[in-house]
Order: structure tokens, then sequence, then C-alpha cells
């Protein structure tokens, strides 16, 4: 469902920017004028995401020789690429795109944005929620999930003794059917030629 949703932006935006550059040739500026301030937006463009790549680089060689994760800078990056991306493509509505991802004032909340809802979900699925600390401590998972949001790590699961959650009724009803089904083996003792020896 999100791949459909990705190749209908992909396909939108190239639209949106073939519509928007007709409107402005015809109504608000010449064809030769429209066409230099496409090209002026993309030579600006690539050099604010220059000079950015190189203010990155230098903040993640820092991190690195201090001992820490770039992962802010590394995702800095990505979005320099991308921005590097949509200010080549010829364009109004693809240079406004790339100069929101080149910025830093309007870079730096989409980097948090995206790491929030994308890289951090998914990494946290993928180490089974050793990322962010929400793993089991205990007991043992439902790997199949509830409605409540059950069988997730750190979603306040329902195991007997879960990471985030209490034991339920059905736990306890399980627990307790589980305590049933013990089996009392009495040993007797019988007679035999050697004496009394229990079997």
């Amino acid at each position: 469902m999100r791949v459909r949703y990705v190749l209908v932006a992909l396909l939108a935006i190239p639209l949106a920017d073939a519509a928007f550059l007709l409107w402005v040739a015809t109504n608000l500026l010449t064809a030769v004028q429209t066409v230099a301030l496409v090209v002026l937006t993309g030579l600006l463009g690539m050099l604010l995401v220059r000079a950015e790549g190189r203010h990155t680089l230098q903040a993640v060689q820092r991190k690195l020789a201090a001992g820490e994760a770039p992962t802010g800078e590394v995702l800095d990056g990505g979005l320099l690429i991308a921005a590097g991306a949509f200010l080549l493509t010829p364009g109004l509505v693809t240079d406004a795109i790339g100069f929101l991802l080149a910025i830093p004032p309007t870079r730096y909340p989409i980097r948090e944005l995206l790491r929030r809802y994308v890289v951090v979900p998914y990494v946290d699925a993928r180490m089974d929620g050793f990322a962010t600390g929400a793993v089991w401590t205990g007991g043992f998972p439902n790997p199949e999930g509830t409605a409540g949001g059950d069988g997730a790590a750190g979603g306040g699961a329902s195991g007997p003794t879960g990471f985030g959650g209490t034991a339920t009724a059905a736990d306890r009803d399980a627990s307790d059917s589980a305590d049933d089904d013990v089996v009392d083996v009495d040993f007797e003792e019988v007679d035999d030629e050697d004496g009394d020896r229990p079997r």
C-alpha cells in the first residue's frame, strides 16, 4: 500500500511541475525568462547542497572522532542526496522541494519526522525492540498480535510478565488451567523377596 502511494507521488510531482511551468510561462513570465529561472534555481540549489554536504561531512567526522554515532548527520546526508536529485530535475516544484530538503531550518524538522515515523519503527521491528529498549523482559510475547496492539515489542503486550503490560484475565485463566493439569503420583510399597522396596 505504501509503495503505491510513493509511485503516485512520483508520477504526480512531474505532472504538477509541468503544469506549473506552463502557467508561469503563459501568465507571469516569458518562455525565455522561465527557462532562465529554472536554470538559476537549479544552480543556486546545487551550490547550497554542496555547501551543506561539506558541513554535514565535517559533522560526521567530529561525531566519529568523539566516539558518537552520527545518526542525524547520516539522515542529513540522505536528505541532501534527495535534494540534489530534485534540484537537478528541471522544474519549479521540484526545485522548491529540493530547497526545502537542503535548507537547515526546514531540513531538520523533516529529518526528525523521518527518524520518528520511518527509521525508528523499521529498525525496532528488525531488531525485536532492542533499538528503543522496548524488549521483552520475561514471559512469552505473542507473535500473532491482537487487536489491542499486543504482541509488538513495547506495545503494552499482554504477556504474563511482558514489557509494558500486565497479565490479563485470559493469561490468568491459561495459567490456572496449566496448574490444574499437574498430575500427582503416589508411590506404594510392594513386598518382594529382597525386602520392602518402593516402586
